[in-house]
């Protein structure tokens, strides 16, 4: 889908505006661009308030410093952990708030499209990341590029159901534009690398 064409569907739904504008964002973001350093006190706050949001205020920040914690930590990640599921939980409410705003068909064709359009960016910086970090592990890609085509699915749909940025998934979202992979809230840990 080109986001630049279809004036008359973003027309008709409203909400989309916002996700018409969040898709030019994407291939500009510095995806990866500051995995392993030191959080800045802005992408700590985020962290700390995405984690919240979530439901898991006593979950601390803990950056994971080379490619293989990360690796790791994201391979522990087990799809019924409690932050899975409360992300999961988010994921569903959101769609059904989209699909009070935007004709099913017409939703799913811009959440196709929004994952269309990030996973070429997205790949493209997890390989120049792993490439000057040495890394040659083809799962560690898989799961960076697979993180962060999510966080892009997710953000759009806060879009679409016409939330904001207090949402969640924007501030999850945010830690991206930060250059960061937030792998995920393992017990009171948010793995960020």
């Amino acid at each position: 889908m080109d986001f630049d064409d279809h004036d008359a569907l973003f027309e008709t739904y409203p909400t989309l505006a916002g996700v018409r504008r969040f898709a030019r964002l994407i291939p500009n973001t510095d995806w990866f661009a500051r995995v392993g350093q030191p959080l800045d006190p802005v992408a700590l706050d985020e962290a700390r308030t995405y984690a919240a949001a979530l439901g898991f205020p006593d979950a601390e920040p803990a950056i994971l410093e080379d490619w293989q914690d990360a690796a790791a930590a994201a391979e522990t990640l087990d799809l019924n952990t409690p932050a899975w599921e409360a992300e999961a939980q988010l994921r569903r409410d959101l769609a059904l708030a989209a699909e009070a705003e935007v004709e099913p068909r017409v939703l799913e064709l811009v959440m196709t499209g929004i994952a269309e359009l990030a996973a070429e960016p997205v790949r493209d910086a997890a390989e120049t990341t792993a490439a000057l970090l040495g890394i040659h592990d083809e799962d560690f890609l898989r799961a960076a590029s697979g993180g962060a085509v999510q966080a892009c699915h997710q953000a759009a749909l806060v879009l679409a159901a016409g939330q904001g940025a207090e949402h969640p998934f924007s501030l999850k979202f945010s830690l991206y534009e930060h250059g960061r992979w937030p792998v995920g809230i393992v017990g009171a840990s948010f793995n960020i690398f």
